[in-house]
């Protein structure tokens, strides 16, 4: 691609240089009080907020694998989850529920809420979101299957657009035996379902 000059000069500016350059052209003034450590603000955000790109989910599953001879589902549910959108940069957030039918391995309980943050720091839509939390547990464990759900509410629906405020998404992914037998993927969302019933 052909650098212009602007692009040249969007590559050198600093973080918050392209911070207070957003806020000249929303009509504000960088100077001002309120809004003079914002551009170091903002840059920290979203440092943390997209940490996700830095770390190696397999890394992250294969450093607490056990073998166990257990064959029963696995289920974590009620994951709390935050994500900025990739079209408008806004927060999605949510829950997350995750089962697996172990095939002589498991990996340790918290590595599960680690891999969902470790993914949902980065832009993300929830649809992807799904299937790399989903794809990641089948490709290091080998179970004989996972599945995922997701259900979000999304601020750029809320906030702007259509203005839901009550909208949800919901998505899933099946892998394996969750989506070869309806007996498993059933018996995962019924135990989804009691929670949201409160039974």
């Amino acid at each position: 691609m052909k650098q212009t000059a602007e692009t040249t000069t969007l590559t050198t500016a600093t973080f918050e240089d392209l911070i207070c350059e957003m806020l000249v052209r929303l009509g504000e003034d960088p100077v001002r009080e309120g809004l003079l450590r914002t551009p170091e603000r903002v840059h920290k955000a979203f440092d943390f907020l997209t940490r996700g790109y830095h770390e190696d989910p397999e890394a992250l599953l294969k450093g607490a694998l056990f073998t166990v001879s257990y064959d029963e589902m696995v289920i974590v549910k009620d994951i709390e989850m935050f994500s900025l959108c990739e079209h408008h940069m806004l927060p999605f957030f949510g829950k997350v529920h995750v089962a697996y039918i172990p095939n002589g391995k498991v990996i340790g309980l918290s590595k599960i809420p680690r891999l969902i943050e470790l993914f949902s720091r980065r832009l993300q839509i929830q649809e992807r979101l799904t299937t790399q939390i989903a794809e990641t547990i089948q490709k290091v464990i080998e179970p004989q299957g996972v599945g995922v759900v997701i259900e979000a509410r999304h601020l750029c629906m809320m906030m702007r657009g259509v203005e839901k405020q009550h909208s949800a998404a919901v998505t899933s992914s099946m892998l394996g035996c969750f989506r070869e037998e309806n007996e498993t993927r059933s018996e995962f969302l019924s135990l989804i379902r009691q929670r949201t019933n409160g039974t």
